[in-house]
């Protein structure tokens, strides 16, 4: 009997730690045997290292993306009575950050061809209350930061990278993580830098802005039992830092993998009656997610998933259109990120997928679209 195809998932994890189990793992029993479990050395040297892979002057480590974003809204000033611009277009932690921190999210509609946040929404969308913007660097690709970056000046307001899915990519010779007055970064396991476990980080321009977030993400405290203000338990923890570090160093060869992965699906579905990722052309695109647009998606999903090959859709809903802020944004139309989120499919993209893969994924889509 023919064995099944094996099955060709979306992210591969384990295949990560199997590749650098000889690093991870006495590294982690390193830490288990100091007894030192959070706020220690591992964690202060991940904090240096992803500051000097950014070039962002500052970093503090937290325990998840989410509360990167929450943390960072809290130490610009953002609460009660504020706005916060955010793109419709994006995973629901970047508008619930908003939330959290008090403030209200407005939505913006994005670029056609990059996801991203688009720079003339965001400055349609700019009121009275507005406070600060977020700007999301989707699927791996940065978003355009010189104009939104101008925008944010012109109106004074507090520009915050949420480059949760962006780690290592670049903007006109600047990465993410390096423009905005903070940067958000996830490590979720399945990111291009991912931990064992949920793990985040904030970098920053300013010292004082360091202290701030050090400050909330450990209970408001700068020293033992006096706390200045109502804080945050968001520590990140020494074995996931230690993790995170035996991966940093592996990154860019990581993410020149998922970039080699992305060419082979170019050149495999060029013909097609398809829109691949666009490239806007201004720097590297480190491809946490290849996304293709199709009007046949349903039926090119489900033949892969017959297949054994997995697939996403990121984003089936954009944020205005959630239940838990639909009532509110009845009204709104945003025509760029409602098209999308009818046509995305997310494609399997990883640093270890071998080129057998990629072709067997390409030719379920040639026989399907």
């Amino acid at each position: 009997m023919t064995a099944a195809p094996a099955t060709i998932a979306m992210a591969d994890p384990a295949g990560e730690y199997r590749l650098l189990e000889r690093e991870i793992a006495p590294a982690v029993l390193r830490v288990l045997a100091s007894g030192r479990y959070i706020l220690g050395a591992e964690g202060e040297a991940l904090e240096r290292e992803i500051a000097g892979h950014t070039g962002a002057a500052h970093a503090v480590a937290m325990n998840s993306g989410t509360d990167a974003l929450h943390l960072a809204l809290r130490a610009c000033g953002v609460g009660p009575g504020d706005e916060v611009i955010v793109p419709a277009f994006t995973f629901f932690a970047t508008a619930e950050a908003v939330v959290h921190a008090g403030a209200t999210p407005v939505f913006a509609d994005v670029d056609a061809r990059t996801f991203n946040l688009d720079p003339d929404s965001l400055r349609e969308n700019i009121g009275p209350r507005t406070r600060a913007v977020i700007a999301v660097h989707l699927f791996g690709q940065c978003a355009a930061m010189d104009r939104i970056a101008d925008v944010c000046d012109e109106r004074s307001l507090a520009l915050i990278e949420d480059a949760a899915q962006a780690i290592g990519a670049d903007y006109d010779g600047g990465r993410a993580g390096s423009f905005g007055a903070f940067g958000c970064f996830s490590f979720y396991p399945t990111k291009n830098l991912s931990a064992a476990g949920d793990a985040g980080l904030v970098t920053c321009r300013r010292e004082e802005d360091r202290d701030v977030l050090r400050m909330l993400r450990h209970h408001g405290s700068r020293e033992p039992y006096l706390h200045d203000r109502v804080g945050y338990n968001s520590r990140l923890d020494e074995v996931q830092a230690v993790i995170l570090r035996v991966k940093l160093a592996a990154l860019d060869r990581f993410n020149d993998a998922r970039g080699r992965v992305a060419a082979m699906y170019r050149e495999r579905l060029a013909t097609l009656p398809i829109e691949l990722p666009a490239e806007h052309g201004r720097g590297r695109h480190v491809y946490h997610q290849f996304t293709i647009q199709t009007g046949r998606r349903d039926a090119i999903r489900g033949a892969l998933g017959e297949a054994g090959i997995a697939s996403a859709l990121f984003y089936a809903l954009p944020l205005h259109r959630q239940p838990a802020f639909a009532d509110a944004c009845r009204e709104l139309v945003l025509p760029v990120a409602e098209r999308a989120a009818g046509r995305v499919l997310s494609l399997p993209v990883h640093a270890l997928l071998d080129e057998a893969s990629v072709e067997r994924v390409c030719a379920v889509i040639r026989a399907n679209v």
